[in-house]
């Protein structure tokens, strides 16, 4: 086991996650229990969208199953945070602790609102209806992610070295030098192709009279389908003509950005926690395009805007294209 060097705020953050897990799962479990003298058993958990009540469990199910899920969320995405010393990095903790906070919160008004709702009452066919009393709970457990993600940003930073870009590529004269590099997302890839498969299956399903399911569920599955088939794969072409970037296994669709309109390049370490998940991610002008975590290859535009693609060999796509920008051309 290595131990975290002194002044390492990794150390304090999982501590203080570790207390918050369990603090939110024995709040969960023990608010129905204490209450079972007053609840009916079983208790209502679920209501339509009538408002009535229409699913009922135990009281002890009702306190032992939320926060077992709670636990396990918070166990995960703890998991994820500490891989590579990512706790170091104070974007990752703001992120990780707004998630436990904005989920520890939500689980708990839940349970409060669940129990509330059935407090006092015969059966749990007379529970409450529970529809207005959600918006306060997802608004205090929005208020809670963002202030434990403003907490948690506070402390060192740790960013990880970038790989410095290559200076060493000459352009021999009358040769046209080309970079190309590619990198992909096999699960995005196989979830894309799943969603088009149950798309079009049912499509036919309903056009056969076989399913009830109406034509937008088929539409909707469509569209995430192809975006994941479009997210799962980048390539990059760096040469004379400039830069193209392609999306898909296809190589399409893509973007050409010529290179009177690119002013460098560099290489920058980049996570998904640094631009808020996977995929596009940002607005154009100022955006990343996030398939994994790592060295990704930045373009400042002449403009102003940037663009970054986490793509392998980054250091010599961007040495290419700094030597071909400052190259004379006719």
């Amino acid at each position: 086991m290595t131990t975290a060097p002194r002044g390492e705020p990794r150390t304090p953050f999982l501590l203080a996650a570790a207390v918050w897990t369990v603090l939110v799962a024995a709040a969960v479990a023990a608010l129905p229990l204490a209450l079972a003298g007053r609840l009916p058993d079983p208790m209502a958990t679920h209501w339509g969208a009538s408002g009535a009540s229409d699913r009922a469990m135990p009281i002890a199910a009702a306190a032992v199953r939320p926060a077992c899920m709670w636990v396990v969320f918070a166990l995960v995405s703890l998991g994820l945070a500490m891989r590579r010393r990512a706790l170091n990095r104070a974007i990752v903790r703001a992120w990780t602790a707004a998630a436990l906070a904005w989920c520890g919160v939500f689980f708990l008004g839940l349970q409060v609102v669940t129990v509330t709702a059935n407090l006092g009452r015969a059966r749990w066919q007379d529970a409450s209806p529970v529809a207005w009393w959600i918006v306060p709970v997802v608004l205090a457990a929005f208020a809670a992610g963002l202030l434990a993600r403003a907490l948690a940003r506070r402390g060192p930073d740790e960013r990880p070295p970038a790989p410095a870009p290559r200076s060493d590529i000459a352009l021999p004269p009358g040769r046209r030098t080309v970079w190309v590099s590619s990198v992909s997302a096999p699960l995005g890839l196989w979830l894309g192709i799943a969603a088009l498969v149950a798309a079009v299956s049912l499509a036919a399903a309903t056009l056969a009279g076989l399913s009830p399911t109406p034509w937008a569920t088929s539409v909707v599955l469509a569209v995430v389908g192809l975006a994941g088939l479009a997210l799962s794969t980048v390539s990059v072409k760096v040469g004379p003509e400039g830069l193209r970037v392609s999306f898909g296994p296809l190589r399409w669709p893509s973007r050409h950005v010529p290179l009177d309109r690119i002013e460098r390049a560099w290489v920058e370490d980049r996570r998904p926690a640094d631009v808020g998940g996977w995929g596009f991610r940002g607005l154009p002008g100022m955006a990343t395009i996030m398939i994994r975590g790592g060295e990704c290859l930045v373009v400042r535009y002449t403009s102003g805007g940037q663009l970054g693609i986490s793509v392998d060999d980054a250091a010599t796509g961007a040495a290419l294209l700094n030597a071909l920008v400052s190259a004379p051309r006719p």
